[in-house]
């Protein structure tokens, strides 16, 4: 699948709230001089609306839900879902938890995934791409099909290998690369 251009004006916001510059020890362990909380630009209202606008764009026609593992994926999939909705776009949203829930309804899924939904899994930034991975396993395991991998941010460079050995298609709405640092995967 083609990567679209990205958005200038996420760029720019990703740079100005979500990038951090400084000596970061990486969730794999390793060390990095940036670090990107990326929830910086997701959980705000201007940055909800950019992403949703990049992801609307290349988010397939067929695709019915949006979702992926808690916390990363958690605001990209309502803020994608809520704005799809004032576009006349239904798309049901919701999270997959780390571990399952062993009251009320449990299982790993919370919120408005159907058996049978075509899927987005998405996340805020990947390194390497495992929890989108895993996402996509508990989707499948609750009856729908994942058809998209959907970061706001590759800061590592792997995950689209990762993405195709599962046979997924990956897009990233901004890579390091565009945000001017080298992959770190």
């Amino acid at each position: 699948m083609n990567q679209p251009v990205p958005s200038a004006a996420l760029i720019d916001h990703l740079l100005t709230h979500s990038v951090r510059r400084g000596d970061f020890v990486l969730k794999s362990g390793k060390r990095s001089n940036w670090f990107i909380d990326a929830k910086q630009t997701t959980c705000c209202a201007e940055g909800m609306l950019l992403v949703a606008d990049a992801a609307l764009a290349v988010i397939p026609d067929d695709a019915t839900a949006i979702g992926g593992l808690t916390m990363g994926a958690d605001a990209v999939a309502f803020g994608v879902a809520a704005i799809a909705a004032t576009r006349g776009r239904q798309l049901r949203s919701f999270s997959v938890r780390k571990e399952v829930k062993d009251h009320g309804a449990g299982g790993r899924i919370a919120g408005a995934l159907e058996p049978g939904d075509k899927v987005v899994i998405t996340e805020d930034a990947v390194s390497r791409g495992v929890s989108m991975l895993e996402a996509a396993a508990v989707v499948r395991e609750a009856g729908a099909e994942p058809v998209l991998l959907l970061t706001v941010v590759d800061r590592g460079g792997t995950v689209a290998a990762m993405a195709a050995e599962h046979d997924l298609p990956l897009i990233a709405l901004v890579t390091a690369l565009d945000l001017g640092f080298a992959y770190e995967g």
